[in-house]
C-alpha cells in the first residue's frame, strides 16, 4: 500500500473517530452549556431583582405583604421572597421541584439571602427545567452541521497538504527506481523541495546510483579487457599444440594428453568468446533495428542442431504461427538466445526424448515463444540461479558453467524480454519467452 493511501486512511479514519466521538458526546455537551446559561440567566435576574430593591425599596415587591411570588404566564420563570430568619446559607443554584397553582413543577432554581433594613430575606429565582432543555435539539443539529463541515473542509485541506508534502517523494520514486534501466546512462538532476529528509533521501540515491554505475563500469572494463588479453596466450598456445602434434609426431600416449589439453583450451576459448559477447551487449554494441520471424528463426536454429538430435534420437515438434513478425530486435543476439535454449534441451534431454516449440500471442501484451522439453529437468533450488555466470549446475555427468544461459539472461535484459521457467526433475523443462508488445 502506498504512503499516500496510509495517509489518507489515516485522515479520514481519525476524522471519523472525532466524529463518532463528537456525536456520542453533544447530548451532554449541549445539556451542560444549556444548564451553564441558565445558570447565568439567573443571577442576571437575581441583580435586576436587587438593583430594584436597592433603588426603589423592598416594598417595590413586598407592598406591605411579609412574602412576594410572581411567575409568567405559562409558568416557565418566577421570583418569590420572604422573611429568612436566622438562615445565613450561602448562594445556592439547584434543580428543584415548587407548587404553582396545584402544580408540581420541576425548576432550576437560585437561592440568595440578602439583609434589608436589619432584616434577612430569601430571594428565589427560579426557571423551568422543560425550557431549559428546549432548544437543545436544534443546538445538536447545528452543531452537526457544523461539525461535518468542517470535517469535510479539514479533511480536503490534509489531503491536499499531504499531497503537496509528499510530491517530492513521487518523483524520487518515478525518476530514479520506476523504469530505470540498468546501467544508469541519463542523468537525472536533484529533485528541488523544501523537505530535509526527501532532500536527503534524493542526495543519497544519487550517489548510490553514481557508485554502482562507476562498479559497474569497472567491471565491464575488466571483463572486457581481460577477455581480450586472454585470447592473445589462448591463441599462442592453440598454435603451439597444433604444431607439437604435427611436427614433433609424439608417441600414442602423449598425443592422447595434448587432445585433453586441447579440448581443455578450446572450452577456455569458447568461455573467453562468451565474455566477450556478453561485454560487447552490455556496452550496446548491438542495434535493435532489425525484423524477424519466430518460425523462420526457430527454423534455422534448429538446421543447426539437426545432426545433434538425430546422436540421441530425439523428436522435434514445432507449432508455430508463421503470420509473427517481431520489431526492434537483433537478429543474431535472438538467434543466439534461442539456439542457446534449444542446445541446452537437447544437451540435457533423454535418449528418445522429445523437444516442443510453440508460441501464443497475448493481445495487447506480448508474443511468448515457449520451448518445452522431456529431459532431466532442474530442481526447484536450481532454478533461481541457473541465469547466474559461472554458476555450476550439476544434471548429468558434465558440468555446465552457466554462460550459456548467461548469455541468454544477458541477450533478454538488452532486449526488455522476459523469460520465465518451470521444471520437474526427470520430466522436463519450459522456458517462456515473452517479447515486449
Amino acid at each position: 500500500m502506498k504512503l499516500f493511501t496510509k495517509l489518507t486512511l489515516f485522515i479520514t479514519l481519525s476524522k471519523m473517530v472525532i466524529a463518532i466521538l463528537f456525536v456520542l458526546l453533544l447530548p451532554f455537551l449541549v445539556e451542560d452549556i444549556a444548564f451553564r446559561y441558565n445558570d447565568y440567566y439567573l443571577k442576571e435576574q437575581r441583580k435586576k431583582v436587587l438593583n430594584v430593591i436597592w433603588k426603589n425599596g423592598i416594598d417595590a415587591y413586598l407592598q406591605g405583604e411579609e412574602n412576594y411570588g410572581s411567575y409568567t404566564m405559562l409558568k416557565e420563570e418566577y421570583i418569590s421572597m420572604e422573611p429568612a430568619g436566622k438562615n445565613n446559607l450561602p448562594d445556592t443554584i439547584a434543580t428543584l421541584q415548587r407548587v404553582v397553582e396545584g402544580d408540581t413543577l420541576t425548576y432550576r432554581v437560585l437561592s440568595h439571602i440578602f439583609d434589608y433594613h436589619n432584616r434577612r430575606y430569601m430571594l428565589e429565582v427560579g426557571k423551568k427545567t422543560a425550557t431549559i432543555s428546549q432548544y437543545n435539539r436544534p443546538l445538536q443539529k447545528v452543531a452537526l452541521y457544523v461539525l461535518f463541515g468542517l470535517i469535510v473542509f479539514t479533511t480536503l485541506v490534509d489531503l491536499i497538504f499531504t499531497r503537496l508534502l509528499l510530491r517530492p517523494l513521487g518523483v524520487i520514486i518515478s525518476t530514479k527506481l520506476v523504469n530505470r534501466k540498468f546501467p544508469f546512462k541519463d542523468h537525472i538532476p536533484p529533485i528541488r523541495t523544501t523537505t530535509t529528509d526527501f532532500r536527503y533521501l534524493d542526495d543519497s540515491l544519487i550517489e548510490l546510483m553514481g557508485k554502482i554505475k562507476e562498479a559497474f563500469e569497472k567491471e565491464r572494463e575488466f571483463t572486457s579487457n581481460a577477455s581480450h588479453e586472454l585470447m592473445t596466450p589462448i591463441a599462442i598456445l592453440q598454435n603451439k599444440m597444433e604444431n607439437l602434434m604435427v611436427e614433433d609426431s609424439p608417441d600414442e600416449e602423449l598425443q592422447k594428453k595434448i587432445v585433453g589439453m586441447m579440448k581443455t583450451l578450446n572450452r577456455l576459448k569458447k568461455i573467453v568468446h562468451s565474455l566477450l559477447l556478453i561485454s560487447r551487449i552490455e556496452n550496446d554494441q548491438f542495434s535493435k533495428t532489425d525484423s524477424l520471424s519466430p518460425y523462420t528463426l526457430v527454423t534455422d536454429v534448429m538446421e543447426e542442431l539437426e545432426h545433434r538430435l538425430e546422436e540421441k534420437q530425439l523428436r522435434f515438434n514445432m507449432n508455430i504461427s508463421r503470420q509473427i513478425i517481431l520489431h526492434n530486435l537483433n537478429h543474431d543476439l535472438i538467434f543466439q538466445l534461442v539456439y542457446n535454449i534449444l542446445n541446452n534441451a537437447i544437451k540435457y534431454n533423454k535418449p528418445g526424448g522429445q523437444i516442443m516449440a510453440g508460441d501464443k500471442l497475448i493481445p495487447g501484451e506480448a508474443y511468448q515463444l515457449i520451448i518445452s522439453d522431456t529431459g532431466m529437468g532442474i530442481s526447484e533450488q536450481e532454478i533461481g540461479t541457473i541465469f547466474n555466470r559461472f554458476k555450476k549446475v550439476v544434471r548429468t555427468e558434465q558440468e555446465g558453467y552457466g554462460l550459456g544461459l548467461s548469455i541468454v539472461s544477458t541477450i533478454a535484459e538488452y532486449h526488455d524480454i522476459k523469460i520465465t521457467v518451470s521444471s520437474t526433475v526427470n520430466a522436463g523443462s519450459t522456458f517462456i519467452i515473452s517479447f515486449p508488445s
